[in-house]
């Protein structure tokens, strides 16, 4: 027996302290990466349970799921912009709102939308420091051009994103004006600019003054944010049973390599979460600058050296884990702990690096 669990009423404590902090400014639930692991749509019930009615999506079959799940009326927006005709002309059909981040995006969605006989909604990007998609903002010409001039596109809403809202104040608000600059720009010239939208869940929880038309929350459902300042609660946790108890003598090993050797006579638990389930899993190194590395390896040592700090809870006690976690299984030392073969076992595990398992909502 294995499966996710989530807490419905943390969750939904989690929902509520959201809306709460938002006030009268709508709000848009991100569910990337099948609703940050917990399901999209059980995880989309839940949120429109609680008022939710806009929805974020980054995959087709995503906003698939959600109108043939019953969300007929919510408005869908799809954050991955693309140019391949067969995706848009779907994603029309779908009534899903689009995204514009370039002249090559606005001049396809603009063609269809024309040979469709229908006018397309869409949300414009603007990058002010992500550097993945978006308009520039010294490209207001080509901003401009699709509120005046592509009569196949209907502009409900304009975004961007802030990547540094965790960690440095001067650049966001140094983006944030950027992204305002682009407002005015367009007020200026007599065009409506649409809802405008920029705060992620790290600045949602730190600057209420960048609310403007509307916030995109993600991580901060899950209670797994790292900024101060918020009440949420960590959602999510693995649920297993001791699969096997057995000792190990003074100086046995266990596992690959014989990476842990017993000091003592040992008495060890085996339980079927590894790697493979998400178990002890942390993001890889994703950037290559030298200064990015050394504090990449510094957090690798960091890592090392709590390594022994990893552990699972078998009732109401922690135990650490011995040797290297297996794709399939960890060795859990219950040498003091009172514990048999098919007793329940706990263990943390970010639901974005989940699988395998079945999500139980409780």
């Amino acid at each position: 027996m294995r499966a996710y669990v989530v807490e419905k009423e943390t969750l939904q404590s989690n929902i509520r302290a959201i809306l709460q902090r938002a006030g009268d400014v709508p709000v848009w639930a991100v569910l990337k990466g099948d609703g940050y692991g917990l399901g999209i749509v059980p995880f989309a019930k839940m949120l429109r349970e609680q008022g939710v009615t806009h929805f974020c999506v980054t995959e087709l079959r995503e906003a698939k799921a959600l109108r043939q799940a019953g969300f007929t009326e919510e408005a869908i927006l799809m954050l991955q912009p693309t140019v391949e005709r067969e995706i848009l002309e779907q994603l029309l059909d779908l009534h899903v709102i689009c995204t514009v981040s370039s002249r090559d995006d606005a001049v396809v969605l603009n063609g269809i939308a024309n040979e469709k006989d229908m006018v397309a909604e869409a949300h414009i990007k603007i990058d002010v420091g992500m550097g993945r998609y978006g308009f520039l903002p010294k490209e207001m010409d080509k901003i401009l051009s699709i509120y005046e001039y592509m009569d196949g596109i209907a502009v409900s809403g304009i975004y961007t994103h802030f990547p540094m809202a965790f960690c440095s104040e001067k650049k966001t608000r140094e983006q944030f004006e950027q992204f305002t600059y682009v407002l005015d720009q367009i007020t200026g010239r007599g065009f409506e600019t649409g809802t405008p939208h920029c705060c992620n869940s790290a600045a949602f929880f730190r600057w209420k003054d960048m609310y403007l038309g509307g916030v995109r929350i993600g991580s901060a459902w899950l209670g797994r944010i790292n900024v101060r300042g918020h009440n949420l609660r960590r959602v999510g946790y693995c649920v297993a049973r001791v699969q096997e108890i057995h000792w190990v003598p003074k100086g046995g090993t266990t596992g690959y390599g014989g990476a842990w050797r017993a000091k003592k006579p040992t008495r060890l638990a085996a339980v079927p979460v590894g790697w493979y389930h998400g178990f002890g899993v942390e993001y890889g190194r994703d950037s290559f600058r030298f200064r990015d590395c050394i504090r990449g390896s510094l957090s690798l040592l960091k890592v090392f050296l709590q390594r022994k700090k990893l552990t699972v809870r078998i009732g109401d006690q922690r135990c650490p884990v011995r040797g290297h976690v297996g794709m399939l299984h960890c060795m859990v030392d219950v040498t003091d702990v009172d514990c048999h073969a098919g007793d329940p076992v706990l263990l943390d595990i970010n639901p974005l690096v989940q699988k395998g398992m079945d999500v139980v909502f409780r």
